[in-house]
């Protein structure tokens, strides 16, 4: 929806673009259109003219639109797929794209060419035959020209603003602290139908202990629930040992089952207490792992290492399975769980020797810790080893900062899409102030080789055509921070690290405008300041 609506702006500004533009040309033409009219062209005829010329520009921009369309369907859905979770999406055109393609089209068109129509109609025959030879001063500076641009400043000024919001939450996103080492861990997926779910407990912790002798692992662990790809959820409560969990106590939903060696595969750092050991199982006396936000929540100004609570899996439509009292004998670091953007939740960590009964999971994965380079490097050597143990293991191995970018596709495709059309919306405000400028330069040639004649020196050029530029580009941003205020509210979900209302942001956003608006007015500026007098005059 976001998107859409970054769309539908750029489209207002390009239809601004464009009116202005034509507003100034067919104030360049106010002789042309007089002759047009005195030789008996209906005035109707004459905004027919201009429309027309709306609509052939439309089209070309929708031709191209569409042959850009099918380019960047196919780049996004590339963007969206990934290991993970594939999309197999084949962006094609139908009745209903080219429908819709057709009505933006003449939507544009009628405007864009509205305006320029309306003042076609309107020319002043008498004066405008009158003023043959010369431009008549003021005619593009009207009330309609300078609306058109102080509103394609404003609406440029909301989308830079936005696509600073979304690059830099990106930029958070990527940048923050996942409570785990990303760049040095190798996760293995291990698939195993064929054996019996009462040996695969044994298998799994025969599998750790094969990749963690590879040379150059410095650590292996498993699990069935690894960060990031993991897909199960439980719903845990917890009470005091003897006593029932009340109907209204806090679900914990983050849990795993893990062997040993698994937080240091990960390089999750153990807060206090021990990590899970080949000690831990069924036949010793049942004990778990938290995180920090565990103890935080229910364990305040606790010693948490020694503490037994009973645990309770809580299900809605079965009710309560109570699974006995566990000892908390180690805290480890918060990390991130399911996604960056989750806030940092309790999780329980069961030692998976000590699970009783057979293990329906099929999945499980092993992450490697690299010694040295690139975990990528252990690959075949892993394979080999592991394939040794069980020959019908099927592996697939993935990199896990593979799998934390990845994770990351849609806010990536959100980031460049809001920076392209805020790029896109700095180059149409740019182009539509440049060619104003330009035109009102135009215009206002005759008084300005009076002033260069009468003694004004090229600076003083400069200044009287950005001057009226600055007004423009100024209000423009002032309109564009109040509406981009008002508006930051509506994406706040979106954000991540950032205020809605950042003013660093904002800041930027209005300085950058600025700076293309200065730049875009001194061109023309700068030009008006290299006229020749003399010339200019003979030429009045």
């Amino acid at each position: 929806m976001t998107i859409l609506i970054v769309v539908a702006l750029v489209l207002v500004i390009a239809c601004a673009n464009i009116a202005n533009l034509m507003l100034a040309r067919g104030a360049a033409r106010r002789h042309e259109l007089s002759v047009h009219v005195a030789l008996g062209a209906s005035r109707w005829r004459l905004a027919h003219r201009f429309l027309m010329e709306s609509l052939v520009l439309a089209s070309i921009g929708a031709i191209a639109g569409i042959v850009f369309g099918i380019w960047a369907s196919r780049a996004m859905v590339a963007q969206l797929s990934t290991a993970a979770t594939p999309v197999v999406l084949a962006p094609s055109l139908d009745w209903r794209v080219l429908a819709f393609t057709a009505a933006a089209m003449v939507a544009t068109a009628m405007i864009s060419g509205a305006a320029p129509a309306l003042r076609a109609t309107r020319v002043d025959l008498i004066g405008a035959l009158k003023e043959h030879g010369r431009f008549a001063a003021g005619e593009s500076g009207g009330h309609v020209s300078n609306g058109l641009i102080v509103a394609q400043v404003a609406l440029s000024l909301v989308l830079v603003v936005a696509a600073g919001l979304f690059v830099r939450t990106f930029e958070r996103l990527a940048g923050a602290s996942l409570g785990f080492d990303r760049d040095r861990v190798l996760v293995v997926t291990v698939t195993a139908p064929t054996i019996p779910a009462a040996d695969r407990n044994v298998v799994y912790h025969r599998l750790v202990r094969t990749a963690a002798a590879v040379p150059g692992v410095a650590a292996a662990g498993g699990s069935f629930n690894p960060p990031i790809v993991g897909s199960l959820i439980g719903d845990f409560v917890v009470s005091e040992p003897g006593a029932e969990p009340p109907p209204d106590a806090e679900h914990i939903s983050q849990s795993a089952e893990v062997t040993p060696g698994w937080f240091t595969a990960y390089g999750t750092a153990i807060r206090a207490g021990r990590d899970i050991d080949d000690h831990d199982t069924i036949n010793t006396r049942p004990v778990m792992l938290v995180n920090e936000a565990f103890a935080r929540r229910f364990l305040p100004d606790q010693d948490p290492v020694g503490k037994a609570m009973a645990l309770t899996f809580r299900t809605p439509p079965f009710g309560d399975f109570v699974l006995g009292t566990k000892t908390i004998v180690g805290v480890v670091g918060d990390s991130v769980y399911r996604a960056i953007r989750e806030p940092l939740r309790p999780t329980i960590y069961f030692p998976l020797s000590q699970r009783s009964g057979p293990l329906l999971f099929t999945n499980f994965y092993v992450a490697l810790r690299s010694s040295a380079g690139s975990p990528v490097l252990l690959s075949r050597s892993v394979a080999a080893a592991l394939t040794a143990v069980n020959h019908d293991l099927t592996l697939t191995f993935r990199p896990l900062a593979d799998q934390v970018n990845e994770s990351l596709a849609q806010d990536r495709l959100v980031a460049m899409l809001s920076g392209f059309f805020g790029a896109l919306a700095l180059l149409l405000a740019a182009l539509g102030l440049y060619g104003v400028t330009s035109y009102a330069v135009a215009q206002r040639r005759t008084e300005i080789g009076i002033r260069m004649a009468l003694g004004a020196a090229p600076t003083n050029v400069i200044q009287l055509v950005l001057s009226r530029v600055s007004l423009l580009v100024g209000a423009g941003v002032m309109v564009g921070a109040a509406v981009s205020v008002w508006a930051s509210k509506f994406v706040e979900t979106l954000l991540y690290g950032l205020e809605p209302r950042d003013p660093a942001t904002l800041a930027g956003a209005a300085v950058l405008l600025a700076a293309v608006g200065g730049l875009s007015g001194w061109l023309p500026a700068y030009r008006a300041s290299r006229i020749d007098p003399a010339q200019v005059l003979r030429n009045s």
